[in-house]
């Protein structure tokens, strides 16, 4: 059909049920029957959202948790409004109102709004009627746990108000990042909606074994601040906790406004149907958080998925039948490191109710069913989950119960838990976040797939929140008869190219292939190109051929497009190179200028000693670089970012080495070189460390006889390590050769993303020091000859970037026109 006639879809709010939906119209033909338009109001693709606490521990990347990437969109012919919010709806029109001035109108509309934090009225909590008190935070969207992960690098003593499932992954996450916790629940239980009082006390003990400070039964009433900055909380009984950061985990509300406005019913969300319809305009669909079946509001992710089914059958006509009946609430996760189940009631209800329980605190193991009618109607486990599958299909399916109900709990001459992947029916849900059957993965095992990792990706098993991986290995395992493949893709340097990284360096050589696409085309048995490798192959390629690389912009991500780092509302951050922390007044004159005359929101001096301008538009970065007159700092790029140093012997009394000369030299010979991930490098002057060079990807500490020790692999990120001691050395250019040849082996071995801290231990500090500092393997010429080369071909990319005139540096989002409907 005409793209021009195809009625018009829009879908508002590109969630993880928005985006399900849409995944599930287009698995049913959706393309062909309609145009489809979704807004969505973060700057970003679709994620998981249930992966944001793993991002916040440090343990997942933000670039990991992507369920479709922007490239998806525009494959699959999808108009996304990234960073743009529908704020009013005109039903009667059918027009789509969006807070850039754009209006839409629609043949079907789908609200996916999903829901918000709730923060509770707390005194003080509120700097204004739109701002919280500068430290607060809700833990609900991306760009939430992005600010906590840059609030916390200053911070020491946090607060999570709330005691459930986020705010003990909050809690976790905070610790991890070396913050003191505390977590303060109003109820006298942890996980209250899932646990019982047992087992809520075993998680308690759990959580605090962490390190963890736990407060149940209290009540949170005041937020103390002092120069609009928080400094505590304080308690209903007078008592309180100080700390410099305070996040709000007190439960969620659907986000609705736009529907209430819109006249459609609303109660406690957006009143649907059995097909996911409004009950007041059929052509109006509602799915996930925001929406009302029967009385239920649900907030875990299978619910979503099922939603979103009958939602895609129903409007694109797949199975106009289609019903959905409610759901079956189950969940399995990691809580702060502890595995919990809970499915149905905690707790018997009627007197011939059958309850079996058992408890294990010193273990912090605590094991419950709930028995009606020879049906399981609840089960809770913690700490040991190894029955659960069985408990869910038994839950799910109602399922006969064996009459000893206790090996419900334990293998009590029933198979073991490793069979336990054959008893389950094919029709048994394994992964609850993104709705994969046993069938589902039996048949991708049977379709030719026999890597666990492989089958994984096929159908999104275990791509959730992680905790099926177990059972799904167990049934790839099962289903492929033990004959499971190893996965070669675990070995390749990006995911689309099948290679190794040490082969795929050697056919670029051999092949001569100087540009992404070539290596796509060559490499690739289909030719087809990945977005998810195009910024790996683009940083590989660089490092390889330096000034013969040739550059394709549609292979970078946006900050290397276009040499600034994109922050949350779409605006910028322009970060000059000052080299070694050393700066000039006709530096911070012009910085100065540059902040008047583009209105620079905020002016922030870094951890890496720069300054760092915030909020700049995409459309003034040439200028900005034009009038600061100063070459980029590298700060948005898997690159060579800075050296910190200290002032050295020049001015400090305990200065044993010139620190800042030094620390310029390494910055003016590296900058800018790419690499699998960021380099950050440091130079003090005496042991007290005061840049601290010891949690460096390479660091020097100046020491007595005028020598210097070089550490590699420390961090004090996510990650925190000290560096391994390379090698002591007599003279700063021994330090400048043994930094060059470290950081090329680095990029030429470590795996793409794989930071020093991570690469130095998996190597063995001992393997790098023979190979970079003995030669043992004949490598040294080789290495410095390629750092070389790396170092000849810089360029400034600010310089080159005012002479492009490309339209790269237009706003995003051009404002165009469109007609408009008068509102009736």
């Amino acid at each position: 059909m005409d793209a021009r006639n195809k009625p018009r879809l829009v879908v508002i709010g590109n969630g993880m049920a928005g985006a399900r939906a849409v995944e599930e119209i287009l698995a049913r033909g959706g393309a062909e029957q309609f145009t489809i338009t979704v807004f969505g109001d973060e700057p970003y693709g679709n994620y998981n959202r249930i992966l944001l606490s793993n991002v916040l521990a440090g343990s997942d990347d933000t670039s990991e948790i992507y369920l479709n990437p922007l490239d998806w969109y525009a494959d699959n012919g999808i108009d996304l409004r990234a960073g743009v919010r529908a704020v009013r709806l005109d039903r009667f029109a059918r027009i789509v109102h969006a807070d850039d001035g754009t209006a839409l109108r629609y043949d079907r509309l789908i609200i996916a709004t999903g829901s918000r934090s709730f923060f509770p009225p707390i005194e003080g909590m509120w700097a204004d009627d739109k701002t919280l008190l500068r430290g607060v935070f809700g833990f609900r969207s991306l760009d939430d746990c992005l600010s906590m992960i840059d609030e916390s690098a200053t911070r020491t003593r946090a607060v999570v108000v709330g005691g459930g499932l986020l705010g003990l992954e909050a809690a976790r996450g905070l610790q991890q990042r070396g913050l003191t916790v505390d977590v303060v629940h109003s109820p006298a239980t942890l996980m209250n909606a899932q646990l019982d009082d047992p087992a809520g006390a075993i998680l308690r003990r759990s959580v605090e074994d962490l390190g963890i400070t736990v407060h149940t039964g209290t009540a949170t009433t005041g937020v103390r601040g002092a120069d609009g900055c928080v400094t505590g909380v304080t308690f209903a009984d007078g008592t309180g906790v100080d700390c410099d950061m305070l996040v709000v985990a007190a439960g969620i509300r659907p986000n609705v406004g736009l529907a209430r406005g819109a006249g459609l019913t609303v109660q406690r969300a957006i009143v649907v149907d059995d097909h996911m319809r409004t009950i007041d305009d059929d052509r109006v669909y509602a799915v996930g958080e925001c929406a009302e079946h029967r009385g239920q509001v649900y907030g875990l992710v299978a619910p979503l998925w099922e939603q979103a089914v009958v939602l895609a059958d129903h409007l694109t006509g797949a199975n106009p039948a289609a019903r959905y009946h409610g759901s079956r609430t189950a969940t399995k996760l990691k809580v702060a490191g502890v595995d919990v189940a809970a499915m149905g009631l905690k707790a018997p209800e009627r007197p011939d109710d059958e309850f079996v329980q058992f408890s294990e605190p010193r273990l912090g193991i605590y094991k419950t069913i709930v028995i009606r009618d020879d049906k399981l109607v609840g089960a809770t486990l913690l700490g040991d989950v190894r029955k659960v599958a069985f408990l869910m299909q038994a839950f799910d399916r109602g399922l006969p119960l064996p009459p000893e109900r206790v090996s419900l709990l334990f293998d009590l001459g029933t198979p073991p838990v490793e069979v336990g992947a054959a008893e389950l029916s094919d029709d048994a849900q394994v992964c609850n976040c993104n709705g994969v059957s046993k069938a589902t993965l039996v048949a991708c095992v049977q379709g030719g797939q026999q890597s666990v990792s492989g089958v994984m990706a096929a159908t999104r098993a275990g791509k959730g929140c992680g905790s099926c991986k177990s059972l799904v290995t167990q049934i790839v395992e099962w289903a492929a008869g033990g004959a499971v493949a190893d996965d070669p893709a675990g070995t390749w340097y990006v995911p689309g190219v099948p290679y190794p990284k040490p082969e795929l360096m050697r056919l670029i050589r051999e092949l001569e292939l100087h540009s992404v696409s070539s290596v796509f085309a060559a490499l690739v048995p289909d030719g087809r190109e990945d977005a998810h490798s195009k910024m790996g192959l683009a940083s590989l390629l660089h490092m390889m051929w330096g000034d013969e690389f040739v550059d394709e912009p549609d292979a970078r991500f946006i900050n290397d497009r276009v040499h600034a780092n994109i922050q949350r509302d779409g605006t910028f951050s322009v970060v000059p190179q000052i080299q070694g922390g050393v700066t000039t007044a006709d530096q911070l004159r012009r910085i100065a200028d540059v902040a008047e005359r583009y209105d620079v929101p905020m002016i922030k001096l870094t951890g890496g000693q720069r300054i760092d301008l915030l909020g700049i538009r995409k459309e003034d970065l040439p200028a900005v670089w034009a009038d600061l007159g100063m070459p980029s700092g590298y700060a948005y790029g898997k690159s060579f970012r800075t050296v910190k140093t200290c002032v050295g012997s020049e001015f400090c009394r305990y200065g044993l080495g010139d620190s800042t000369a030094l620390g310029i030299a390494l910055e003016q010979r590296f900058q800018g070189i790419p690499g699998p991930a960021k380099m950050k490098l440091a130079v003090t002057g005496c042991p007290r460390n005061c840049a601290e060079a010891l949690c460096k990807d390479l660091g020097v500490v100046a020491i007595e006889g005028g020598r210097w020790e070089i550490y590699v692999g420390g961090a004090a990120g996510a990650h925190i390590r000290k560096g391994d001691l390379l090698a002591t050395v007599g003279t700063p250019a021994e330090v400048i050769t043994l930094a060059g040849r470290f950081l090329q082996y680095y990029r030429e071995n470590a795996n793409w993303l794989e930071r020093t801290y991570a690469w130095v231990p998996r190597t063995g500090i001992d393997t790098i020091r023979a190979v970079v500092v003995d030669d043992r393997d004949g490598l040294a010429a080789g290495l410095d000859a390629a750092m070389q080369k790396s170092v000849d071909a810089y360029r400034e990319p600010w310089t080159d970037a005012r002479q492009d005139d490309s339209d790269r540096y237009r706003t995003a989002l051009p404002l165009i026109a469109l007609p408009r409907v008068p509102v009736r």
